[in-house]
């Protein structure tokens, strides 16, 4: 198939801000990818719509089936979803999740304590950030509700926890595929004097837009700081509406609890450590495994570098679900019961699942349409070096918010940063591999075609575009704190400085914004 090359066109941009702005305009996702992705296949090919569904054809196959085989990647994960949604499902119906909304109820005396709970639930849920953002919202949910906390506020809760957190810990999917991108990088440039993991690690208060997430959720949290649209949903929400109701019911795990239900603490708890205890077990060993075929000494961070993250979720997820049926039978649901709740929970994650695969075939049109290399090409200009990690975030902001992925970003652009750091001054290597980490998370966190945010709204039961919309402010008021960070470190090499420019910004950013919404704030609820 001879496509048209859109490499070093400003029109390679188009689909993707296509999709972007209807999204934004008129709230129907569907449509919006859609029409991304019709403009594009056209685009590709020169016009003609025979051609163009013969590409399309072959794009939505590529998601499940490529090169002979099965995606794995793709396929695994859609097959957790699925069980994750089973899981979720049958623990409602044995009345765990009510179990533990009761248990939270008690030690939870007010709505900053319901949130303070759904933030800290990243700690268990660290390891992969679709991981986090289905499980945690399943589980808190039911207490959100209980305390009239909106679902903007729970999907922002989720989603400013997961992305964030993931790329800062070595010990998950995103700081393994970091670190080795990061170890190829350094051995290119003969950059000898320190391992992947530490530059990582050294890198960690260099990553200012996933730093100042964090201590924006810790903001939002303790002083109500609702900005911009989120203000209106949390005044619904203390009203008892807690999404807009005029779009109707948000799909999600939502699972009516018999009333004969007998599940205690022990139902959610120990399906949950099972999840989380078998999936890293399955991660250590498939990286294990592709350690000993290379013959390579194990090691953690080894095994993290080299596992497969979606079959150890799928596995993980088939552990948890066989000791939640136990469980089950345990209790003497009736077989009628339990199975009619796996469908069930199945059935509820078919809408995120169908937003996902139009996401992920705008995503492949995008790479053909060249989107990312064209953005990368801005970079080569001559530029004083002072400007180079601001440059580099501000481009890895573009390239992942126009493609939805911050792992391609990733790709494309920690290579290209060091390239530049080492042609102008290597010691502006990590700094600027930092930037391109936190520019690829905000554009990541904050588009509409990205899988983290159609997750996290899934998983809070949220409208996927009242999630976008919500989120946005927090999102580039964090970003403009950080790109002031940037500049900073580039015109001083020193991180601490840029730490403290972007922490004046933000600090001087919630004040304005603390004050400004403090005469709105409605009497919050003490419990429900």
């Amino acid at each position: 198939m001879n496509l048209f090359d859109f490499s070093d066109s400003l029109w390679s941009v188009l689909p993707a801000m296509i999709a972007v702005v209807l999204a934004v305009s008129t709230r129907r996702v569907l449509l919006s990818l859609g029409t991304g992705i019709a403009a594009g296949a056209l685009m590709l090919n020169h016009y003609s719509p025979l051609e163009a569904l013969h590409y399309l054809f072959d794009k939505v196959l590529a998601i499940v089936w490529s090169n002979g085989s099965l995606n794995g990647d793709n396929v695994n994960m859609i097959i957790f979803m699925l069980l994750l949604g089973a899981l979720i499902s049958l623990m409602s119906v044995s009345g765990a999740t009510q179990a533990f909304a009761d248990w939270a109820s008690v030690r939870c005396k007010d709505r900053r304590s319901a949130k303070s709970l759904t933030g800290l639930m990243v700690f268990v849920f660290f390891i992969d950030d679709f991981f986090h953002s289905l499980s945690v919202g399943a589980i808190c949910r039911p207490v959100t509700d209980r305390f009239q906390i909106s679902r903007a506020k729970l999907a922002y809760l989720l989603d400013s926890t997961a992305a964030p957190v993931c790329v800062l810990m070595p010990i998950s999917s995103w700081g393994a595929y970091i670190i080795a991108l990061v170890g190829g990088i350094m051995v290119a440039h003969n950059v000898t004097d320190q391992s992947p993991i530490a530059a990582f690690v050294e890198m960690m208060p260099m990553n200012l837009y996933a730093v100042f997430t964090l201590v924006m959720v810790i903001c939002v949290i303790f002083f109500k700081l609702d900005i911009g649209p989120m203000r209106k949903h949390e005044a619904w929400a203390l009203e008892g509406k807690l999404w807009d109701e005029s779009q109707g019911k948000p799909a999600g795990l939502d699972v009516e609890i018999p009333a004969d239900a007998k599940g205690g603490m022990i139902d959610m708890v120990l399906p949950i450590f099972t999840l989380t205890a078998a999936t890293v077990f399955f991660m250590v060993q498939s990286g294990a495994e592709v350690l000993s075929a290379k013959g390579e000494v194990f090691s953690i961070i080894g095994s993290f570098e080299n596992t497969n993250v979606g079959s150890s979720l799928v596995y993980g997820a088939i552990c948890s679900l066989v000791v939640s049926i136990g469980l089950a039978l345990r209790l003497k649901m009736s077989a009628d019961t339990w199975l009619k709740a796996a469908p069930q929970g199945i059935s509820a994650m078919m809408p995120a699942i169908v937003i996902l695969f139009f996401a992920w075939t705008i995503g492949a049109v995008v790479r053909d349409m060249q989107t990312g290399i064209y953005l990368a090409s801005m970079a080569n200009g001559n530029l004083p070096i002072e400007l180079l990690p601001a440059l580099v975030f501000v481009l890895s902001c573009a390239m992942a918010f126009a493609t939805g992925t911050s792992w391609g970003t990733f790709g494309i652009m920690l290579p290209l940063a060091g390239d530049i750091a080492a042609a102008s001054d290597i010691a502006m290597l990590l700094p600027m591999l930092s930037a391109v980490l936190a520019g690829a998370v905000f554009g990541d966190h904050s588009s509409p075609i990205s899988s983290t945010s159609i997750l996290s709204a899934t998983g809070a039961g949220c409208h996927h575009m009242d999630h976008v919309m919500t989120q946005l402010p927090y999102a580039c008021s964090v970003a403009f704190g950080a790109l002031l960070g940037y500049l900073a470190i580039g015109y001083t090499q020193s991180a601490w400085i840029g730490v403290g420019v972007s922490g004046l910004w933000f600090l001087a950013f919630c004040i304005f914004a603390v004050r400004k919404s403090q005469p709105t704030m409605a009497a919050e609820p003490v419990t429900n």
